[in-house]
C-alpha cells in the first residue's frame, strides 16, 4: 500500500500541474455534463486493472454517477480526479458527496483531496469505507494557506477490490460553496517585479588574479547560502540573480579581506529582519548533514561569520520561492529559475550565474553529494575561471557540460537538442552501431543494414584509429564532457558518439583476424539513417525458451499482458527476466505480487529539506509482493548491464527479492531515483538525480548500482559468433 500512495502523491504532484490550463469554468460536481462516457472536465488515473465509467441507474441525483470498479487479479488502485479551476480565500476548505460500495476489501474507497504546493491531503485512508454500504453522505476538510496555494484538486477513489460509486460532489470554504465565492488574486512578489537587469548584467571584462578568485569563490558560497537559508529571500522578495549582479562589483572592487567582509555583512544586514528558529528533534534518520563548516573554517570576520550563523539559525518554513520538495515524491521542484534563453551566450555576469545556480543546487539538494570524488568547494574554484575564460557559446556550453559531469551522475546531461553539443560532436554519423567489449569499442550492429553493409565493416571489428587518432586519445578528451556515475556506464555514452562528424566521410583503422585494416567509410545525418535506442526494445515480451525456462523482456512487458503470460510461466523450472533496457510500463508491483510469498521491504529513499538544505533523512522501507502461497517457486534469474539504469535498477531491486533470485552481468548505470530538472542561463536544461534511492538495509545503489551475484560479460569472441552470452548463463543456472 505505501508504495501505491507514493504512485498516486507522484501522479498528483507531476500530472495535475500540466492539466490545470485544460479546465473551463464549468465545475460539473454532479457528473451531469458527460464527454466520451465520462463526466467532462474530470481525469482518471491508476492501475489498468479498473474501469471507470458513468452509471445511470445507481444514482443519489440527476441522471448519472461515476462507477469506479475492480476488474482483474492485480490490486492496486484508480482514482477520478478534478482541478478546482480557480484559488479562494478562506482557512478551512470541505469537500463533501456521496459514495455507495458494493464488496470493497483488500483496501478501502473514499474521498481524497489535495492542496499544491504546500502537499496538504487527505483520502481517508483511516476511515475509508468496507464492504457494502448504502449511499451515504462523506466529508473531508483541509486546513488552507490560500496565499500560498496554486492548485486545490478533489476526487474519489478506489483502493483494492469492490466496486464504488461517486455522485454529487460539493465543495466548501468556510462553510461557503465556492460558486458563490470571489476568487483570490496574489499581489504580483518583489522578486518577479525586478527587470533591471534584463538585457544583461552589465559585468564584463573581468580581471582574475589569486585574490579575485578567492573572492569570487566567497561570493558564490554566500550567495547560494543566503538564497536558500535566509527567509526574506524564501518569500520571494529579492530577484536573487540579479542581487548577485547589484553584489558583484562590490565585491570586485573590495580593497582586501576585511573590506569584502565589511561589504558582505552589510549586504546580508540589509535583506532585513527576521526571527530566530528553534531547534526540533529529528523523528527520521539523518543520511547527509548540510554542510556549513566553511562558514567557521574560511577566515571570515567575526562580523561576518556571526552574521551567516545567524542566518543559519533562522526560524524558517517549508514554503521557498525557489524550491518545493513534494511530499511523497522527495525529490526537489526548482522553481523561477529563469532560462534567460534569449542569451545564447551570456554575459560574464550571466556566466557566474550559471556557474553559482548549478554549484549550490547540488550543494544543498542533491542526494549523492557525498559521492562527489572531489571537495565541491573545490570544484567551486576551479570553474570560475573557466566559466568566466569561456570565450563563446560553444567554450561556456562546453564548460557547463565539464561541470555537470563532475558529481559523476549518470542522470545528468543537457536535455534535448543542442545545436552546440550537436556541431561539437558532430551531425552526421556512420552507420554502424558500437559497443564496448573488453573496453574496446565493437562493431555491433548496423543503424541501417544496406549502408552499414557498404562500409566493408562486420560484426566483432574492433575500432582502433578514427581519422588518424588513436581511439584512446578520443576517449581520454570525451570523457570531461560524458556525465554518468561511472566507468562502464561513459563508456556506455562514448560509443554513439565515437563515430560521428561534421564531415562526409571518416578515415576508419580496424582489426579483423588480429590484422589491422583502413577504410573510408560514409557518414550520413540522421534523417537518413535510423539512430537505434538500446534503451528501448520491440521485442515479444515473453516466450518459453525450452518446457521448463520461461523468459520475460523487462524492457516490453506490459501489465495487462502478465494475466495471460503467467498461465505459461507458473509451473516453468525457471524465469528468466531481462533487464538490459529501460521499462515501457511500471509493471513492478504486478510482477512481485505473482513472484514473491508475502510483502517483502526492498528499498528506502532520501528526501531533501528546506528548512534544513543539505539536509537529507531516510523514509522507511517501503514493500512490494502480497500474502501469496501459489507465489512462484523456481529459479529467477535477472539480467543485468549498464544499460539497466533508473528505474530499470528500480524494478531489479524489487525482482531481487525473490528467495531465489540470481542477478547475473555487469554493474549497472548507478543513477536510481526521481530526476529534477532545472534551467540554466542561456537555456541549458539539465537535470539531477534529485531523489536518493537506497536498499532497505541503507547500502548504496548511486554510482554502485545494482552489483551482480555473478559477474559476466559479453566477449568479443561470443559477440561475433552472435551468442547472448548472459542469457546463456541464466539457462545453465536454471538446469544445474
Amino acid at each position: 500500500m505505501k508504495t501505491i500512495l507514493t504512485f498516486l502523491i507522484l501522479f498528483f504532484a507531476i500530472t495535475t500541474y500540466c492539466q490545470k490550463e485544460e479546465n473551463n469554468s464549468a465545475l460539473n460536481l454532479n457528473f451531469e455534463i458527460t464527454e466520451n462516457g465520462l463526466p467532462t472536465n474530470w481525469y482518471v488515473f491508476g492501475n489498468s486493472n479498473y474501469t471507470i465509467s458513468l452509471d445511470s441507474i445507481n444514482v443519489k441525483n440527476g441522471k448519472y454517477s461515476t462507477l469506479i470498479e475492480f476488474n482483474k487479479r492485480e490490486i492496486g488502485f484508480k482514482a477520478l480526479g478534478f482541478i478546482i479551476p480557480e484559488n479562494y480565500p478562506g482557512k478551512k476548505i470541505t469537500l463533501t458527496g456521496y459514495i455507495k460500495t458494493k464488496n470493497v476489501k483488500n483496501g478501502y474507497a473514499g474521498l481524497w483531496m489535495r492542496i499544491d504546493p504546500s502537499i496538504s491531503y487527505n483520502d481517508m485512508r483511516e476511515k475509508g469505507i468496507k464492504g457494502t454500504t448504502d449511499w451515504t453522505k462523506y466529508e473531508i476538510t483541509l486546513d488552507m494557506d490560500f496565499e500560498e496555494t496554486e492548485q486545490i484538486i478533489i476526487g474519489g477513489i478506489l483502493f483494492g477490490q469492490g466496486k464504488v460509486w461517486l455522485d454529487d460532489f460539493k465543495v466548501t470554504i468556510d462553510g461557503k460553496d465556492i460558486k458563490d465565492l470571489k476568487s483570490y488574486e496574489k499581489e504580483p512578489l518583489l522578486a518577479d517585479e525586478d527587470k533591471e537587469f534584463d538585457n544583461g548584467s552589465g559585468i564584463t571584462n573581468i580581471s582574475l588574479n589569486k585574490s579575485q578568485i578567492e573572492n569570487l569563490k566567497t561570493l558564490g558560497l554566500i550567495w547560494g547560502f543566503l538564497k536558500y537559508y535566509h527567509p526574506n529571500i524564501a518569500k520571494g522578495e529579492y530577484n536573487w540573480d540579479y542581487e548577485l549582479f547589484r553584489i558583484i562589483p562590490k565585491v570586485l572592487n573590495s580593497k582586501n579581506q576585511i573590506d569584502r567582509d565589511k561589504i558582505l555583512v552589510n549586504w546580508i544586514e540589509n535583506l532585513g529582519e527576521y526571527s530566530d528558529g528553534k531547534e526540533e528533534e529529528k523523528s527520521l534518520k539523518t543520511k547527509l548533514e548540510p554542510d556549513l563548516d566553511w562558514i567557521n573554517n574560511s577566515n571570515f570576520s567575526e562580523e561576518l561569520t556571526s552574521s551567516l550563523l545567524k542566518v543559519k539559525n533562522a526560524n524558517r518554513t517549508k514554503r521557498h520561492y525557489y524550491i518545493e520538495v513534494p511530499s511523497g515524491v522527495n525529490n526537489t521542484d526548482f522553481k523561477n529559475e529563469n532560462a534567460y534563453s534569449s542569451m545564447k551566450y551570456p554575459d560574464s555576469g550571466f556566466r557566474l550565474l550559471s556557474l553559482y545556480r548549478y554549484w549550490n543546487i547540488v550543494q544543498y539538494f542533491f542526494p549523492y553529494k557525498n559521492l562527489i570524488q572531489d571537495d565541491w568547494k573545490n570544484v567551486l574554484e576551479e570553474f570560475i575561471p573557466k566559466i568566466i575564460n569561456a570565450n563563446n557559446e560553444k567554450e561556456y556550453t562546453l564548460t557547463v557540460l565539464e561541470l555537470i559531469g563532475r558529481i559523476n551522475d549518470t542522470h545528468a546531461k543537457i536535455l534535448g537538442s543542442n545545436q552546440v553539443l550537436d556541431n561539437y560532436f558532430g551531425q552526421r554519423y556512420a552507420p554502424i552501431e558500437l559497443t564496448f567489449i573488453e573496453n574496446e569499442p565493437i562493431v555491433t550492429g548496423y543503424y541501417d543494414v544496406d549502408l552499414g553493409e557498404e562500409t566493408g565493416l562486420i560484426i566483432g571489428d574492433i575500432i582502433t584509429s578514427i581519422n588518424n587518432t588513436p581511439v584512446e586519445e578520443i576517449i581520454k578528451e570525451m570523457l570531461k564532457y560524458t556525465p554518468a556515475s561511472n566507468y562502464s556506464t561513459k563508456l556506455r555514452d562514448i560509443a554513439p558518439n565515437l563515430l560521428r562528424t561534421n564531415d562526409s566521410i571518416l578515415e576508419i583503422e580496424f582489426i579483423r583476424n588480429n590484422e589491422k585494416v583502413n577504410k573510408t567509410i560514409n557518414t550520413f545525418y540522421s534523417k537518413e539513417i535510423s539512430i537505434s535506442n538500446k534503451y528501448y526494445v520491440h521485442d515479444t515480451c515473453f516466450k518459453l525458451i525450452n518446457k521448463k525456462i520461461a523468459y520475460i523482456n523487462n524492457g516490453s512487458l506490459k501489465i495487462k499482458y502478465l494475466p495471460l503470460i503467467w498461465k505459461e510461466i507458473k509451473n516453468t523450472k525457471g524465469l528468466i527476466i531481462d533487464i538490459r533496457n529501460y521499462p515501457s510500463d511500471y509493471p513492478i508491483s504486478d510482477l512481485c505480487n505473482y513472484l514473491l510469498p508475502q510483502s517483502i521491504p526492498f528499498v528506502k529513499f532520501t528526501k531533501g529539506s528546506i528548512e534544513t538544505p543539505g539536509q537529507f533523512t531516510f523514509t522507511t522501507s517501503f514493500n512490494v509482493g502480497i500474502e501469496n502461497k501459489s507465489n512462484y517457486k523456481g529459479k529467477v534469474v535477472i539480467l543485468i548491464n549498464e544499460i539497466t539504469q533508473s528505474s530499470a535498477e528500480y524494478h531489479a531491486m524489487a525482482y531481487q527479492t525473490h528467495p531465489n533470485a540470481t542477478i547475473i552481468g555487469s554493474t549497472t548505470a548507478g543513477a536510481d531515483g526521481i530526476t529534477s530538472k532545472f534551467y540554466l542561463p542561456g537555456g541549458i536544461q539539465t537535470l539531477i538525480t534529485g531523489t536518493g534511492v537506497y536498499y532497505s538495509d541503507e547500502k548504496e545503489t548511486q554510482r554502485i548500482g545494482i552489483v551482480p551475484d555473478i559477474e559476466i560479460k559479453p566477449t568479443i569472441q561470443g559477440i561475433r559468433e552472435g551468442r547472448d552470452e548472459l542469457l546463456e548463463k541464466a539457462i545453465e543456472i536454471i538446469q544445474q
